[in-house]
């Protein structure tokens, strides 16, 4: 964990094609949300804005994923469908990204709003980042001193992603003197869950 701060930061092991956790019922993206539960539960008037990703699957097979609202909207984050306007999209991996989707839902989350009591970001990833004005947006809500609760991927193999973009993105985060940075692994979840929830509620509080 780092030092204390504002701006609660989720990572753990990489897995497969990107710098995500993917073992379910431990992943970052299942840590972030048990913790939105357990904060809503215990502070009902809780204000809370801002997005999480998933899988899109069909059948067994991993065809996306869906950017999610936390007030329940959805929209496409990628596919690995293919049509006349993705052919330019960006692409990571066997997946185009739709930025333009992906800007729609997550952007108007991450105006800061007076009334809001968290953010929740999950995750400043790849992906993401191949929207000009995610950053930024990301900037904006670490200086309005409103708790924030995120997730980062970390390198895989020992490397980071290798586009400068997301190496400093990533950094300027994990830097921040107001980050706390959690490492997640297959035998620290409950005890981190617990950590985050109750560091959140402490700032949450006062």
């Amino acid at each position: 964990m780092g030092s204390p701060g504002k701006c609660i930061l989720v990572t753990g092991p990489p897995s497969g094609d990107f710098f995500f956790f993917w073992y379910q019922g431990i992943g970052k993206t299942t840590l972030v949300m048990r913790v939105v539960e357990r904060l809503r539960t215990a502070l009902p008037d809780l204000k809370v804005q801002g997005f999480y990703t998933r899988e899109i699957r069909q059948g067994s097979e991993r065809v996306g994923f869906e950017v999610v609202t936390l007030q329940g909207q959805r929209g496409l984050l990628a596919s690995t469908t293919t049509s006349r306007q993705a052919t330019k999209a960006p692409t990571v991996g066997k997946y185009k990204v739709d930025v333009a989707s992906f800007e729609s839902l997550a952007l108007p989350e991450l105006q800061v709003k007076e009334e809001t009591d968290l953010f929740v970001i999950d995750e400043v990833g790849k992906m993401e980042l191949f929207s000009p004005s995610f950053f930024p947006a990301v900037l904006q809500v670490l200086e309005s001193n409103i708790p924030i609760l995120a997730s980062i991927p970390i390198p895989k193999f020992g490397r980071y992603i290798p586009e400068d973009g997301i190496v400093n993105a990533v950094a300027r985060l994990r830097n921040h003197p107001n980050a706390s940075v959690y490492m997640l692994n297959v035998g620290n979840r409950d005890s981190i869950k617990d950590e985050v929830v109750a560091k959140l509620m402490n700032l949450l509080n006062k």
